[in-house]
């Protein structure tokens, strides 16, 4: 079973994603609306909130090389497949900067664990981990993704490795796309064609063929019908 299996299990399980970094509800959790990174805001916040999500939008954490390390580890965590776009396409690395400026307590330990990581790619490779190859990078990340296995020296890292999946998997989790993934419906409303046959031949009864067609169909859920004097559906 690969990374994006068990995450899958994980996430149609108990453990719901939005509960991983705040406690918040997967739609509390979402990632910012396109309108507000271009400088608008969601309805119904006070001014207050309005001013504070402009703060946050309009200040930068994550340099451009750290970035770059964070686009590579976040598409290892959740790689495109056929199934569902990386990690990367749908702005996980935008999600992590706004969530660092949000929850400023974890800045230090996200900043810290980039850093290490040009230090081991040092260690093992004398490059910076921008530098590394596919099988180079893959060869750290093995390091410290599988904490049951990691070495007793890889402990802190361990811990950070596990904030970067848990922010990685909340950002990917609270798209659309990301619900797709899961199979999450929530509450989509279903179409209505009728009582279903076998109910009907059970009790020995019909629909009348004229109002077949009038029946709710999912292309018609936004349609509002009129009714004549006579109390008969018009259309």
């Amino acid at each position: 079973m690969n990374r994006r299996e068990n995450l899958k299990l994980l996430f149609t399980g108990s453990v719901g994603t939005g509960l991983l970094m705040t406690g918040c509800s997967p739609e509390q959790q979402k990632l910012p609306a396109k309108d507000v990174l271009t400088g608008g805001t969601i309805g119904g916040r006070t001014e207050e909130e309005k001013q504070r999500d402009q703060a946050l939008l309009s200040d930068t954490f994550f340099t451009d090389e750290e970035r770059k390390k964070l686009s590579t580890l976040v598409d290892i965590i959740m790689p495109k497949d056929d199934e569902s776009p990386a990690a990367t396409e749908l702005g996980v690395v935008d999600f992590m900067e706004f969530m660092m400026k949000d929850q400023p307590g974890n800045q230090t330990r996200m900043r810290g664990g980039l850093m290490w990581l040009d230090f081991e790619a040092d260690e093992k490779f004398s490059k910076s981990f921008n530098e590394l190859s596919e099988s180079e990078v893959i060869t750290i990340v093995d390091e410290v993704a599988w904490p049951d296995k990691a070495k007793p020296e890889y402990e802190g890292a361990v811990r950070w490795f596990n904030m970067l999946r848990n922010l990685t998997c909340s950002g990917y989790f609270s798209t659309p796309e990301g619900w797709k993934y899961m199979g999450y419906v929530g509450n989509t409303p279903n179409a209505w064609d009728g009582i279903p046959q076998q109910v009907m031949d059970k009790h020995g009864v019909k629909l009348e063929e004229k109002y077949i067609p009038q029946y709710l169909k999912m292309e018609d859920r936004g349609t509002i019908i009129e009714w004549d004097d006579d109390a008969n559906i018009i259309g």
